[in-house]
């Protein structure tokens, strides 16, 4: 039986090596070692890189948003605090984008911050920090139920889907609302 060697294989990973080297500075593009040393390098830089691309970023955005801030004049910890208090849920991205793009809304945003801080709560959002989220979701049904339900006019009811027909025709108690299709649904329910 002939001699197998491992030529092509040895050849083959080595190519591989130096077409990712491809670019470096001198010898680390030529010479598989030094090839090999730099890409195993280069592949630590990428991962520890990927994670602090995230770190300065979020650093980009806070600096962007203090810049905003102290324009409108409060201290981006106050503002953030505040916008925390007032339970408005905006991520820094977003933030420095609004602080970018459109100052006049960031300026809301302040307002809305600032009154947080002094205890100015609005009417929606006056509840007390001790409610746990099911009372809170309770006093919503709550609200909602007490609420008048609005009639809807025929132009609302024939925007509907069918499915939402056949509900609202199964609340209403319509029989035989399963088999029946668009317009039929709209003159029992009209």
């Amino acid at each position: 039986m002939a001699r197998v060697k491992n030529g092509a294989t040895t050849k083959a990973r080595r190519k591989k090596i130096l077409k990712e080297a491809k670019g470096y500075f001198g010898s680390k593009h030529r010479l598989f070692k030094t090839a090999k040393e730099q890409v195993m390098h280069s592949y630590m830089y990428a991962y520890r890189d990927r994670r602090q691309t995230k770190r300065n970023f979020r650093k980009l955005w806070i600096t962007r948003i203090n810049a905003a801030c102290r324009e409108n004049e409060i201290s981006y910890s106050r503002f953030i605090n505040g916008l925390s208090k007032a339970g408005v849920t905006v991520n820094r991205k977003m933030l420095a984008e609004i602080a970018i793009d459109s100052p006049k809304a960031f300026t809301d945003l302040v307002i809305i911050a600032k009154d947080a801080l002094e205890g100015k709560m609005p009417k929606e959002q006056s509840v007390s920090k001790t409610s746990s989220k099911k009372e809170v979701k309770e006093e919503v049904k709550k609200e909602a139920k007490k609420a008048p339900a609005k009639k809807e006019s025929k132009e609302d009811i024939s925007k509907l889907t069918v499915a939402e027909l056949k509900k609202m025709a199964k609340e209403k108690g319509v029989e035989g609302y399963t088999t029946m299709k668009k317009a039929e649904l709209l003159e029992k329910l009209a």
